[in-house]
């Protein structure tokens, strides 16, 4: 299994950042490269406990559905997002949030799981490791800078 963590500081209140992290419409607005689309489940608006999203994307040149679920929400403290169907064997994206200074920190805690074994390991350390972190860094600067611009 392979594990990403990125701790993110956001010039807002936890509140804010919290909603913006579950928000379906910024999520699409940083994935623009991909040309995500949520297709079923939430598909706009704040993602709930027990709520669903499937994501619609192309990476590496492939057209992919990944749906995921809430599985953990404390307001504003920390949500748990885990796929139900997808590419990967497995991944679980914890959202952790912290004030500390008058700021927020964000953490993300992303750990994932490739199918095709020893394979799916080589891909990771060569590759898709860079590609999801690359994907999370994005991410989190689209919504501290419009946290931070509200």
């Amino acid at each position: 299994m392979t594990q990403i963590e990125l701790s993110t500081h956001i010039n807002a209140p936890i509140e804010r950042c919290f909603d913006m992290a579950r928000s379906i419409d910024l999520h699409l607005e940083s994935t623009k490269q991909t040309g995500e689309q949520a297709i079923a489940g939430r598909t706009t608006g704040l993602i709930e406990l027990g709520e669903t999203v499937t994501w619609r994307a192309r990476h590496f040149g492939i057209r992919q559905n990944l749906s995921s679920k809430v599985t953990e929400f404390d307001f504003p403290n920390s949500f748990t997002d885990e796929m139900v169907s997808g590419a990967f064997k497995s991944f679980r994206h914890e959202h952790l949030f912290y004030t500390v200074n008058d700021q927020t920190v964000m953490k993300d805690i992303f750990l994932f799981e490739s199918p095709c074994g020893w394979l799916g390991r080589l891909a990771n350390f060569l590759f898709l490791g860079c590609y999801m972190e690359k994907l999370l860094v994005e991410r989190n600067r689209v919504i501290k800078e419009t946290a931070e611009a509200t």
